[in-house]
């Protein structure tokens, strides 16, 4: 008998969960989103409506029907296929019973979120040749809800405003210099009527800043640079000036970076919008800053006054930034007790590796440990939160080439964690890479391009596929269950590959996580014991979320293989193909995915070598700096963009300058690079591909090697 009490009202309770649901998605059909729906996130657990479900930025979920009993039940509810086939990072968003999401190149896609029935597409036609401004693919990670408005970022630079019910653009302003190379992947937030967003382009040489708009007109209200700017323009604000202490040199001419291009959080109680700053522009802060100095706000979480964007403290978790270690991870609002005492903490888990709990009313450090093995830092001091770095590490001071970890890619990066606050655990998706930080020499800013002031071709990951396949060995990734008290993993999952996705925990007792293989899986968050998992034939790298409709809650994650892991280093994170999906799961789902098709094997057949030794050499130092970043390391490419090594155009030099400096491609994203290299240099690239390709099947046909492609 008390078993069956105990059930009946379980269920009473889960139905009223729902109810509660169902009319907060009537609610939001005829009021919208608003500051004090999204406040009260949680009397509405069914929706998900900001894009870390609530201003803490948990992503947290208070639903219980999928649980650590019911969750090995999952199955696929429905599915719908995308027509960008390149990384998906977006965080959906569930309003009123409709699912928006923003896919790679800007585009934002409705749904009925029970059926799947497409509502609405929109597509801002981002010009293609943009991607040669972008780092890390043509991603968008997540559109936000206003009123009854969707807004989104788009790569080229703008903010638009899309109504919620049609698609139909409002409005569209432009947040960038478009003549410089800005770009735009993170999600909007929305504060007291005002949309905020920032900007990505430190590796290009930009300065950072981020800006807020009225959501209603577009109209701007106010922007906050995050580096100072040329001192013969006049003073700037206090902020800035203080900081302008801490640079040396002219480092307004190469820009400077900072870039705010993704995290941030907002506490309404203490009405302070924190936000995270991106890297040095150079990396190299030798050449950035030649005198040294800590050089702010890079690398720091800021705080600020979301009406009008006046700095209210900050606090620098790598002074003198100068690896590429952004601070624009995901960052987490909470309140712990430690030491016996309530504090308000913003957790952070930067690309440095290191863990951070900070008093988010003031800034205050409290206690710091590192999550992933570090190597450029000795500790972090306990009482002011600097750390001892390793003076190995100063490449821009020492001049000599150190590799070290974590690097640019981070030990966490852009991926989203996620924090139970019952457990009080956070889970994260972590990453552990090594890289070679090589001074550049001779280095001058060049208009299209990396600018960071390292050896990008020498720091390649090299052509021997023995040391590559060690390199992918020791390449990998964990989901880390981390106590931000003790400052301590509670567990750990080990992935094989880094550049999994971002992290989902609920009610129920769950984590769910996509990775980059191609599983998408579901671990109970005491224990990390996997409780299910599908395959879903395309790498997972965005997060999930969760969500009601009509007592039935679902699960819902971008899925499509992509980013800088897809790029750059080529196939050292694998050969999954991107078949980009929008997956939906439920309890008792029956829907199947179409079989896969395999991936091309097309046999390399090059040229024959007849490039000088001086030609290929050069043609090797332009590859890499310049082609590397998104045709991958050694001319071996990841899954999402084409192998050059199997280029038609190889042997034809006419056709091959009719691309790389008439830009006759540049609609596919293969801009002319006329402007930063000679006809000769393009060709010598060219010699240096046939090499390299001549080297890979000769490795094939001696059984050494493998052509992935």
């Amino acid at each position: 008998m008390k078993r069956s009490v105990t059930a009946a009202t379980a269920m009473a309770l889960a139905l009223a969960t729902f109810g509660v649901q169902q009319i907060a998605a009537t609610d939001a059909v005829r009021n919208g989103v608003t500051a004090k729906r999204i406040i009260a996130a949680d009397s509405t657990p069914g929706e998900w409506l900001t894009t870390g479900r609530s201003y803490s930025e948990q992503r947290f979920s208070p639903l219980t029907q999928i649980n650590t009993a019911t969750a090995g039940k999952l199955g696929l509810a429905w599915f719908s296929d995308l027509d960008t086939a390149r990384g998906q990072e977006a965080t959906p968003l569930m309003v009123g019973g409709k699912l928006f999401v923003s896919t790679a190149w800007s585009k934002v896609r409705a749904f009925d979120a029970s059926t799947g029935k497409p509502l609405w597409s929109f597509d801002p036609k981002v010009p293609r040749e943009t991607l040669v401004k972008a780092c890390c693919d043509a991603v968008n990670r997540g559109v936000a809800a206003w009123g009854n408005k969707i807004y989104v970022g788009t790569l080229d630079g703008r903010l638009i405003a899309l109504d919620a019910a049609t698609g139909k653009q409002l409005w569209s302003v432009v947040t960038v210099d478009q003549s410089k190379a800005y770009t735009i992947t993170g999600a909007p937030r929305i504060i007291k009527g005002r949309v905020i967003i920032g900007n990505g382009g430190a590796e290009y040489g930009v300065r950072g800043y981020i800006t807020a708009y009225d959501a209603e007109s577009g109209k701007q209200l106010w922007r906050f640079y995050t580096v100072p700017g040329d001192p013969a323009k006049g003073p700037e604000p206090a902020y800035l000036q203080q900081a302008a202490k801490t640079w040396t040199g002219e480092w307004w001419k190469l820009g400077g970076g900072g870039t705010v291009w993704d995290s941030m959080a907002y506490d309404p109680d203490l009405d302070l919008l924190y936000i995270g700053v991106g890297n040095g522009s150079p990396w190299n802060q030798k050449i950035r800053s030649p005198q040294g100095g800590d050089n702010l706000y890079l690398s720091s979480v800021v705080a600020l006054k979301p009406e009008t964007g006046t700095y209210a403290w900050h606090f620098q978790e790598t002074p003198a930034e100068s690896w590429d270690f952004t601070a624009a991870q995901h960052i987490v609002l909470a309140d712990l007790t430690i030491d016996g005492k309530p504090r308000k903490v913003l957790m952070h888990a930067p690309k440095n590796g290191f863990f951070y709990v900070i008093d988010r009313t003031n800034g205050q450090f409290i206690s710091a440990n590192n999550y992933a093995p570090v190597t450029w830092a000795k500790s972090i001091d306990p009482k002011t939160g600097r750390p001892d770095v390793n003076p190995d590490s100063r490449y821009a001071l020492t001049g000599k080439p150190v590799v070290q970890m974590p690097g640019p890619s981070g030990a966490h990066s852009w991926h989203p964690m996620a924090f139970d606050p019952k457990q009080k655990l956070m889970f994260i998706p972590a990453q552990i890479a090594a890289f070679p930080y090589i001074p550049a020499t001779d280095w001058k800013a060049a208009p299209i391009g990396f600018n960071v002031g390292v050896d990008m071709g020498a720091a390649a990951m090299p052509a021997d596929p023995k040391v590559r396949a060690a390199a992918e060995a020791a390449t990998r990734g964990e989901l880390i269950a981390w106590d931000p008290i003790k400052q301590a993993p509670r567990w750990k999952v080990d992935y094989p590959a880094a550049n999994n996705g971002g992290v989902l925990a609920t009610a129920g007792g769950l984590v769910l996580q996509g990775n980059s293989k191609g599983h998408f899986n579901v671990y109970a968050s005491a224990t990390g014991k996997k409780l299910w998992s599908m395959p879903v034939q395309t790498g997972i790298i965005a997060a999930p979320i969760t969500y009601a409709v009509g007592g039935q809650q679902y699960v819902a994650v971008m899925a499509g293989s992509g980013g800088v892991f897809s790029l750059a280093p080529g196939v050292v994170n694998g050969q999954i193909r991107n078949i980009s999906r929008l997956l939906v799961f439920k309890l008792g789902g029956t829907a199947r995915l179409p079989a896969a098709p395999p991936l091309s094997q097309t046999p390399l057949d090059p040229p024959p070598v007849t490039g000088t030794p001086e030609q290929i050499a050069l043609g090797a130092d332009r590859y890499g700096r310049y082609c590397g970043v998104c045709h991958g390391d050694a001319a071996v490419a990841g899954p999402i963009v084409p192998d050059l090594r199997h280029s038609g155009v190889l042997g034809d030099a006419s056709a091959w300058q009719t691309i790389t400096q008439d830009g006759a491609l540049k609609e596919q994203g293969m801009v002319s690079f006329a402007k930063v290299m000679t006809p000769a240099e393009t060709d010598a690239i060219r010699h240096y591909i046939i090499k390299r390709a001549n080297e890979d099947k000769a490795l094939v046909a001696k059984g050494e090697g493998a052509d992935v492609r």
